[in-house]
């Protein structure tokens, strides 16, 4: 189980102690700047069908870190970064999804949009190194980042989920209704499907939300209530 200190005077240091090990000995831990190449890196592994400018880079990272520390974690193997995710704060209404693209609610990369008293902690992305799958990783990420909703007390965990099962089906259907079917459960979907299994729940489609033919350029607005157990 993670290591943390439950004082609320100490929530500015709780950082220093969070540290999971899972089974296979990988290891959840704070985002640090010198991860940062290692983790451009795994974007373009993890990420290939992605544009450009919605890669996040070293220097990126690098901001992430002094922006926001507390919702930036990677999973190591030994010294090899083999999965990550980064976080923002963000005041968001569940009852007006107002639209954004990725690269708006990213800041272009920079997490400029980062808002210190934001209710909301907004995943921008989880990734983990294709050879490490199925091992419980991301399910750990989002564990830490829940770990971070509970010290800062935020609502819970907000993202737009990529709906990358689309590709096999946009020949037969629509993005509205693979959506639906994926919501409903008549299709799974590789992405969303698997967050819905880690406790998100599927509140809204946001089209045009980013450049990557594999999703239909789409992903489901889905959202994990702090009061849930991962």
């Amino acid at each position: 189980m993670p290591e943390g200190s439950k004082n609320p005077c100490a929530i500015k240091n709780y950082l220093v102690d969070y540290k999971e090990t899972l089974q296979s000995g990988i290891t959840i831990i704070p985002m640090q700047t010198e991860h940062a190449e290692q983790l451009e890196a795994l974007q373009y592994i993890v990420f290939p069908t992605l544009a450009e400018e919605e890669i996040l880079h070293a220097d990126q990272y690098k901001k992430h870190v002094e922006i926001f520390p507390e919702g930036q974690f990677v999973a190591l193997d030994n010294d090899k970064v083999i999965g990550a995710t980064s976080t923002i704060r963000y005041h968001f209404d569940l009852n007006n999804n107002e639209h954004h693209t990725f690269f708006e609610i990213m800041g272009g990369g920079w997490f400029t949009t980062h808002e210190p008293n934001g209710d909301w902690l907004y995943g921008m992305d989880v990734s983990v190194h294709p050879d490490y799958r199925s091992k419980g990783i991301a399910r750990a990420l989002y564990r830490a980042r829940h770990y971070t909703c509970r010290q800062l007390n935020l609502k819970g965990q907000i993202t737009v989920g990529m709906l990358n099962g689309y590709a096999a089906v946009g020949d037969s259907m629509s993005i509205d209704e693979y959506f639906q079917k994926v919501k409903s459960h008549e299709l799974f979907d590789p992405t969303v499907s698997v967050q819905e299994k880690v406790g998100f729940e599927i509140v809204g489609l946001m089209k045009d939300y980013l450049n990557d033919p594999t999703c239909g350029n789409a992903g489901a607005v889905i959202v994990l209530d702090v009061s849930k157990s991962i």
